[in-house]
């Protein structure tokens, strides 16, 4: 694990625009396959995630800052996307940028999140991941709990 120097904070206003970015880099991309354009994130199946971000009183979103630099994001709402289990669970995203990775950024953004979710009186949040991604290995760590075992992916929920 790499040591790097980072604070977790509230998405602004004004930085909505980056949900995009991270949109497309939470995309899991399997070793020895070529990454999808970028237009793909225009898909509706992908825009629930952050069409109009801030406009549901469900929008919840932390980023990851390095010297100026937000490194990661973790956001959530209630939608009806890959992770979706029922209406009053909010669905999670999260992307860190491929050079922070292994610095424990992801974990502490999705702890964030968890406190946040618990003190806003949600019973639970769900996720989706593909099997083949490291990243389950972290969300089990966090305690979330694998409810639905799909062809190629999980749908996880932690009860907070």
């Amino acid at each position: 694990m790499k040591n790097v120097s980072y604070r977790i904070r509230k998405l602004r206003q004004e930085e909505i625009h980056i949900l995009d970015d991270f949109l497309y880099e939470a995309i899991f991309i399997p070793e020895g396959t070529k990454a999808p354009p970028k237009e793909i994130i225009k898909e509706p199946e992908l825009q629930v995630y952050v069409a109009d971000f801030w406009e549901k009183k469900d929008d919840i979103c932390y980023v990851a800052e390095i010297s100026g630099k937000i490194a990661g994001a973790v956001w959530c709402r209630i939608m009806d996307d890959y992770g979706h289990v029922d209406e009053d669970t909010p669905s999670l995203a999260i992307s860190v940028l491929e050079e922070f990775r292994q610095c424990g950024i992801g974990t502490a953004l999705m702890q964030q999140m968890l406190i946040a979710l618990k003190q806003q009186g949600y019973s639970q949040v769900s996720l989706s991941v593909q099997k083949a991604n490291y990243a389950a290995r972290m969300y089990e760590k966090l305690g979330f709990e694998i409810v639905e075992d799909k062809e190629e992916e999980y749908i996880m929920v932690h009860r907070l």
